[in-house]
This record gives C-alpha cells, structure tokens and sequence, in this order.
C-alpha cells in the first residue's frame, strides 16, 4: 500500500502518519529524514544537497526529486509499501513524483488529506507564549499559565500570528493545486482534523480500508 499525507502545518499530519506506520507497517518517508540518510550515506544525490544546504542556499527540485527516487528504489518499498510525508511541496514536484512512480513501477494508491480550518490553525500555532525568566513553554488557549501577566512572557517570530498567518498562506497557496492534481486521478480521502486525535484516526482506518 502506497499512500501521500497531507495537511497544512498544525493540522496534525505528523500525528496522524506516526499512527498510520505503527497500524500498517510502511515505511515512513519524510523529506527531513529522507535529506539527513542521503547525506549521511553519502549517495549521489545526498552529497549533492549537502552542497546547497552547506552554503545556506535552497535545495534545487531536481535534487530534492533524485532523493526522493533514490529512497523508493529501496527493496524495503517493494516489500511493505510507503507514506510520503512532506513531499511533494509544489505541483511540479506533483508531476516529478508521478513520472518517478512510473519509472520504478510503483502506483500511488491513496491520499490522506488531513482538513482543518486555517483560522483554528492560526489560534492553534500563534497561541504559543514563554515565559522570560524560566523559558517554559505555555499556549494562550490550551495551556494558559496561571498567573499570566503579558509583560512577563514573549512569542518568538516564528509564532507571531502574522508570520504563521503568512506561513498558512504559502502553504495553502502550494496545496491546492496538489490535492486538485490528486482529486482528478480520484485518490483524496478528506480527513476531519479538527477533532479528538483518535477520532482523527479512526477515520483515517476507514479512509484506508476503503483504498485496500
């Protein structure tokens, strides 16, 4: 079984592939571990990003897309199937995926699109807050310190509401065409995110029983 996750950042994709690999068996393939054992192996490829990654600089598509193919040439693809998690980013990385399923005789056979609205996004990833003296970590919403007092606490940039707001927006803008690309070849399950993490899954089992 061959699947892609999808979801913006919050939506707890994260979550959701960690269950889907311990349930099925697949190899997990995320772009940061995918990056981190080609380099660490040395492959064609893997010296090839180090390069780019070395001198600060954005990692080509075609490199990004030789990696990719080098990990799914694995034999243990073959044998337990795959969850792409993290790629593809962008369309044209979309179509390199599809011509690279191709060439290895690989068939991508469902999509898990994890849903949840971008405003609780927002609350969700912009509510995180620490406080000066000790650095421990609070959430406005879900983790409230209890003797809050603004002065005393401070949001990195990464988790001003603007940044994550302009992060979600990027992220959005990059998604669509994907999951339309996906929608067209009928292989999106739309997954509810905004609920109880075990709901979340449940419905991922059915999505998944209903792919096999």
């Amino acid at each position: 079984m061959n699947l892609l996750i999808m979801g913006l950042p919050g939506a707890g994709k994260g979550t959701q592939a960690a269950k889907i690999v311990e349930e099925f068996g697949v190899a997990h393939i995320s772009t940061g571990d995918m990056f981190r054992a080609a380099m660490a192996n040395q492959t064609e490829m893997g010296v090839l990003a180090k390069s780019f990654i070395d001198k600060g600089e954005l990692v080509p598509d075609e490199v990004t897309n030789g990696i990719v193919k080098e990990r799914l040439a694995q034999d243990d693809i073959k044998e337990k199937g795959f969850l792409l998690d993290g790629f593809p980013r962008t369309i044209e990385q979309a179509h390199s995926l599809d011509q690279i399923l191709v060439y290895l005789g690989l068939e991508l056979d469902g999509v898990i699109n994890i849903e949840v609205d971008p405003s609780c996004l927002l609350e969700r990833l912009s509510g995180r807050i620490i406080h000066r003296e000790t650095g421990e970590t609070y959430h406005k919403v879900f983790n409230p310190p209890a003797d809050y007092k603004e002065e005393d606490y401070y949001q990195r940039e990464d988790d001003k509401p603007e940044t994550v707001k302009r992060r979600l927006d990027v992220n959005i803008a990059q998604g669509e065409p994907i999951i339309a690309h996906y929608r067209e070849l009928g292989l999106v399950s739309d997954i509810q995110g905004n609920q109880d993490i075990d709901d979340v899954f449940a419905d991922v089992k059915k999505a998944i029983a209903a792919i096999k």
